[in-house]
């Protein structure tokens, strides 16, 4: 019997991996592509992402893989500074081409003991009271206590659980490739950049210092089956009717489309199969959010299967994956929704974007939508009054080191100032971290394994029930 099997090698698949394999969950991860795509579906990652990872102790490996840039322009690509004061300690945009992402997170997980399979295709599933039969296209199959579809918008494992997709369909599809152009980039740069004052959807731009460049073109009129690859001739016609000029364009490494279907999973469990990522939901690729909101997914999951499978979780907790993140999708569907209209030709569209180009001139808005791209700014809803209560935490100086550092091992956390507190009946799952830091004004805070303040105080009876509420039984 596997603990669980997860269905989709990218990379929420592949955090929810070294996240179960942290907590010694056998896993088996199936990818039906027997390579790793060159496709760049994504271009980097976001703040709360980046602290994912620096929560486990890889966030290096990354941040020297890629390259840093300012947070500005990703709100429907209205440029404004970067808000002082965001509450973290990455108020950047990590630019990390997803194949590389995916790479790093696959070593990650081999490393920390996952089993990759690749060439290996999901066909059906049941599941019993006991656990999942997963069979395969080899004529194969598996058992596993729990199984988890990271298998993407077109999710297999979603519509053998029968889960609706509702939403709406791609209306806006757009051409994205990599390749080379014909002209100087000195040339090319000044009509770029006057293209994009009113065409939003359009862009090229270098990638690092190489001769290929990334092209971003509207896909209006191109062949409809969307299931046909785009040409580099698609690409040269598209170009010319939006810019007046296609560049030269040649040499393509890779050439692909996307549209703007928006679609939620009505629910993101099955009895023991569960989606996340864009199984659980797709939306327009506007402020980089896809990717990411995929990895906080499976950091947010993983703890909790993992409390399962080892015999330790609470009632009701499997439950909470969805209810605390069905809802922070759903905000992302409605802001790429609002960002796609504010990026259209129209007059209409274009006054509303002049007037929120206003409203952001003020901190506190910008800071506000900063803050819900780069997903800082969520709370979970714990029911508690203190407005500390359901978000996550930021990387604290502690007098003995940085408290991210005590999170690597993915246990709860009583980050205890007074010393006055005890989870001695929860030793095994969470530690008692006697500090203090000048940055945290309550007494004391109960953290989960995924960063999120479970409770704040100095009352131990008041601890003790959060305690038992997130980390089950004392022993």
């Amino acid at each position: 019997m596997i603990d669980v099997v997860i269905v989709g090698g990218g990379p929420t698949g592949m955090v929810l991996a070294g996240e179960l394999r942290l907590h010694g969950v056998s896993v088996v991860v199936l990818e039906r592509e027997r390579e790793p795509t060159k496709v760049v579906r994504a271009l980097g990652l976001h703040a709360r992402s980046i602290e994912v990872l620096d929560q486990r102790g890889i966030a290096e490996r990354f941040l020297d893989a890629g390259r840093t840039h300012p947070l500005a322009g990703f709100f429907a690509g209205i440029e404004r500074p970067v808000p002082r004061r965001l509450g973290t300690k990455y108020p950047v945009v990590l630019g990390l081409p997803q194949p590389h992402v995916e790479r790093l997170l696959t070593e990650h997980a081999v490393q920390a003991g996952a089993e990759i399979r690749r060439g290996s295709t999901l066909t059906a599933f049941s599941q019993d009271d006991d656990g999942v039969t997963a069979g395969l296209a080899d004529g194969t199959s598996l058992r596993a206590r729990y199984l988890v579809g990271c298998d993407g918008g077109r999710s297999t494992v979603r519509k053998l659980a029968g889960i609706g997709f509702p939403g709406e369909p791609t209306r806006v599809e757009t051409l994205l490739g990599e390749m080379e152009i014909g002209v100087p980039w000195e040339e090319a740069m000044p009509l770029v950049l006057e293209v994009r004052r009113t065409q939003k959807r359009f862009g090229i731009g270098p990638i690092g210092g190489s001769a290929t460049y990334r092209v971003v073109v509207p896909a209006d009129g191109v062949n409809p089956d969307r299931s046909a690859m785009p040409t580099l001739g698609d690409f040269e016609e598209q170009l010319r009717r939006v810019a007046g000029t296609d560049f030269g364009v040649h040499s393509a490494r890779w050439l692909s489309r996307f549209g703007d279907a928006t679609r939620q999973a009505e629910r993101y469990r099955s009895g023991r199969v569960f989606l996340a990522g864009d199984a659980a939901h797709v939306h327009p690729p506007t402020g980089g959010q896809g990717l990411n909101l995929g990895v906080q997914d499976a950091f947010n999951l993983g703890w909790k299967l993992a409390a399962a499978v080892r015999g330790w979780a609470p009632p009701g907790l499997l439950d909470t994956y969805e209810a605390e993140r069905h809802p922070v999708a759903g905000e992302v569907l409605d802001n790429t929704r609002a960002q796609v209209e504010l990026m259209k030709a129209e007059p209409g569209p274009r006054a509303v974007r002049r007037l929120l180009a206003e409203l952001v001139r003020f901190e506190e808005v910008n800071r506000y939508f900063v803050e819900k791209i780069i997903a800082v700014s969520i709370r979970y809803d714990f029911g508690s009054e203190n407005d500390l209560v359901g978000r996550r935490i930021d990387d604290l100086a502690l007098e003995r080191g940085g408290l991210y550092e005590r999170m690597r091992a993915g246990r709860g956390i009583l980050l205890d100032q007074s010393g006055s507190l005890s989870a001695g009946g929860w030793a095994d799952r969470v530690d008692h971290l006697v500090d203090v830091s000048e940055d945290l004004d309550v007494p004391a805070v109960l953290l989960r394994p995924d960063g999120h303040v479970a409770w704040a105080g100095e009352d131990q009876e008041g601890l003790e029930a959060e305690l038992t509420r997130w980390f089950g039984t004392a022993c």
